[in-house]
């Protein structure tokens, strides 16, 4: 493995580079502005897919369309209109609570009866009881008034606004009294948006209503101004001597409809960090929230008339008495405008024109369910800890892996990344950052893939250059998996080479035409060379009548020896075959003599700056080569040494002799590999080996005569056997001479 890490580290490193990216990104130390995005888009499908798409029944939106204002008049409607709609809602609907999306800023002049106090008390001053007059209409002349009465004792909440600006600026009246004091929080800490101004209603109507809540809900914006989440909380500093945090319209409008119960902020502490805001208790209802109060807005579904999750009725038809009596008996009413012209229209992940009524809507669904989407405190954590995981997985698993399991791979993860995501925000309602470990992924594939196709690429053609003549094809496919393992340099490894020589080719040659003998050769060698790459052998050279390859290189092969017999063996009978066709068609036949060796040798790019080859060197091979040429002399096709025999156990092996060639003191046992080993070709030659051992252990033992009789049944079953032959004629000699006690049993070879 180590190994295999060091050959793969340029990949690793390339491959780590936008893992360090995510972990940056996740750890806030280079927060990257498209990873952000990215997670908000996310978010956005995320909602889309997983919205109910079901109507909310308890919640109802009266709405300023522009058929209302059509049949009604132009906004703003004088108030002694919005009190008929009020009392209409209230009384004769008998809605639950009353909330209301617009503002009443400013006196309503539209009764005229500022202008009539100003005509009575100059030009027409002198006009006798024309000022009492005035005064005995002034109540009913009176809108703000009219309207306050109408919000007396109802279960109502009025809507405001916040603002922040250099100088401060007060407009109206906020709340009695803020939802949460200053002493409800850490001090020292930053737990909502701050705000040093506001816009609210009238002093007369703010004091007629129970509850009012703030409209600002752009405060929850991305930077892409889409709302995703809604402040529920907001600081008003604006009264230094006594700041405090006050309540949404939704948030005012659920605590109403729920009997107004306290609210109690939560924190997440960390070790000597600042408490965070983690949620808001009110009643027994959790809501959780971030750093700023805000809540994640889980819509519905569409929004409009048309969108399916909330009843939209025109607010012309509660002022026209359109609804039957107590047909919105119980509902939470909110009154809101759609009419393009009155400008409250907000983009949502929902869609990018939302009524920002009902936004609210939504807010007071999502709480009377208990429908709420938490992004927890441990969020950063958990995204370093996801973007660690599996950054470090696809560091080592790309860059070790093939292509197609590479891709496997990178799937896999992004598959489990969005799958995992998707548990935890379907199952457990949590929110959590996914684009970073996403883009990782997607980034770490790609630059893998690239370092592949650019780089390895090239060194794979490179590998075909310098393996291409004397690898076969298939084991060149292998080594372009892993191009980085192999080159030209020379190595010493454990291997196993073959010499194949035509026996007699001398005469051979002297019957056929040039032509006719290169068609020959090429033939014979095309069907020998087939053989030895299809036992993942490599070719060296030919030597005119003669084949060398060897086995164990480039690509290293533990059963190089067994791979090299049976190629062997296979060569053996691809001549039997070439054979029957030239008997057949009256052409001379050919033998072959085997030789196999297995050891310790040099491989590698050898020869001159001229001329170089792919080859290997070394007294192994050197041994092979003697063997190749001992064949003829046993009548065997292929004669393989001890160490050949020890490695390929996959034969059935019939011992030859003990010999020592030219150039080696030392004698080396050499066999013949008679068949592969099964159990039926066992059972045919156990009887023969073992008749076989007993003769060549009384030959080494120097018992001619006990030598002679073990022989004897051999020869009768196999009397044109020249091994047999051999022997016989060995133990006949040996009688006639006086046994020798330094002996060993090896037979000197002292040519090659």
């Amino acid at each position: 493995m180590r190994e295999e890490l060091r050959r793969h580290w340029p990949r690793i490193a390339i491959t780590l580079l936008p893992v360090l990216l995510a972990l940056a990104h996740a750890t806030g130390a280079w927060r990257l502005t498209a990873l952000e995005r990215l997670d908000q888009l996310i978010y956005d499908v995320r909602l889309r897919a997983t919205m109910p798409g079901t109507p909310d029944a308890r919640v109802v939106i009266v709405d300023v369309d522009d058929a209302s204002l059509a049949r009604q008049g132009q906004w703003p409607w004088p108030r002694d209109k919005i009190a008929r709609l009020t009392t209409e809602l209230m009384t004769r609907q008998q809605a639950a609570v009353l909330g209301f999306d617009v503002m009443f800023l400013e006196p309503d002049r539209s009764s005229g009866l500022e202008r009539l106090r100003q005509i009575a008390s100059g030009p027409l001053n002198g006009v006798q009881g024309l000022a009492a007059e005035v005064e005995r209409l002034a109540p009913s002349l009176d809108h703000d008034a009219t309207l306050a009465a109408a919000l007396g004792g109802q279960r109502v909440a009025l809507g405001y606004y916040f603002t922040r600006t250099g100088t401060p600026s007060a407009k109206g009246q906020l709340p009695a009294a803020p939802l949460l004091t200053e002493g409800a929080f850490p001090p020292g800490g930053t737990y909502a948006t701050g705000w040093n101004g506001f816009g609210a209603s009238l002093p007369e109507l703010a004091k007629a209503a129970p509850v009012a809540g703030f409209l600002n809900t752009l405060v929850g914006a991305n930077a892409d101004g889409v709302i995703r989440s809604v402040p529920l909380i907001a600081r008003y500093d604006g009264d230094k001597a006594q700041p405090g945090y006050y309540e949404s319209l939704g948030l005012a409008v659920y605590r109403l409809a729920n009997g107004s119960p306290p609210v109690q902020p939560a924190f997440a502490s960390g070790a000597g960090a600042m408490p965070q805001l983690e949620s808001l208790r009110v009643g027994r209802l959790r809501i959780p929230v971030d750093g700023t109060g805000s809540m994640q807005v889980p819509f519905r579904g569409p929004g409009g008339s048309d969108g399916g999750s909330f009843r939209y009725v025109p607010a012309s038809d509660v002022l026209e008495g359109r609804l039957g009596p107590g047909e919105l008996k119980g509902r939470i009413v909110l009154v809101g405008a759609t009419a393009p012209g009155l400008q409250d229209l907000r983009a949502t992940p929902v869609e990018a024109a939302f009524p920002g009524v009902e936004v609210h809507a939504n807010i007071v669904s999502a709480l009377l369910d208990q429908r709420l989407l938490s992004v927890p405190d441990y969020a950063p954590g958990y995204e370093v800890l996801l973007v660690v995981v599996a950054g470090l997985l696809l560091a080592f698993g790309l860059s070790l892996l093939s292509a197609p399991r590479a891709v496997l791979l990178a799937a896999g993860v992004i598959v489990a990344l969005i799958g995992l995501n998707a548990w935890l925000y379907v199952g457990f309602s949590l929110v959590m950052p996914l684009a970073s470990a996403l883009a990782m992924t997607a980034l770490a594939f790609a630059l893998n893939m690239s370092w592949g196709y650019f780089v390895e690429s090239r060194a794979r053609r490179g590998l075909v250059r310098l393996f291409g003549t004397y690898v076969p094809p298939q084991l060149v496919n292998e080594m372009m998996a892993h191009p980085d393992r192999y080159s030209m340099r020379a190595e010493s490894k454990p291997m196993t080479v073959m010499f194949c020589d035509m026996r007699d080719f001398t005469r051979l040659s002297e019957q056929m035409a040039p032509a006719e003998l290169q068609a020959f050769l090429n033939t014979v060698f095309s069907r020998l060379t087939n053989v030895i790459s299809a036992h993942r052998g490599t070719v060296d050279k030919y030597m005119g009548d003669c084949v060398m390859a060897f086995w164990g290189a480039p690509i290293d092969t533990p059963d190089h020896a067994t791979l090299a017999v049976r190629a062997a063996l296979d060569m053996a009978d691809a001549v039997r075959d070439i054979n029957r066709i030239h008997r057949a068609s009256g052409r001379p036949e050919i033998s072959v003599g085997i030789g196999i060796n297995s050891g310790v040798m040099s491989v590698g790019d050898m020869g001159s700056a001229a001329r170089r080859s792919y080859t290997v060197v070394g007294d192994a091979v050197n041994l092979a080569s003697r063997l190749e040429g001992l064949s003829g002399h046993y009548g065997v096709e292929v004669v393989a040494s001890g160490a050949t025999r020890e490695l390929a156990h996959d034969f059935i092996w019939q011992e030859l002799d003990s010999v020592r060639v030219k150039g080696k003191a030392q004698a080396v046992a050499v066999f013949t590999p008679l068949a592969a080993r099964t159990p039926e070709a066992m059972e045919q030659a156990q009887q023969l080996l073992e008749r076989w051992s007993e003769v060549l252990a009384a030959y080494r033992r120097q018992d001619w005569a006990m030598g002679r009789n073990l022989l004897a049944p051999l020869l009768a079953a196999d009397a044109k056997k020249v091994l047999y032959q051999l022997y016989a004629q060995r133990l006949a000699s040996m009688a006639l001479r006086p046994q020798d006690p330094n002996w060993d049993g090896a037979t000197r070879f002292e040519t090659k």
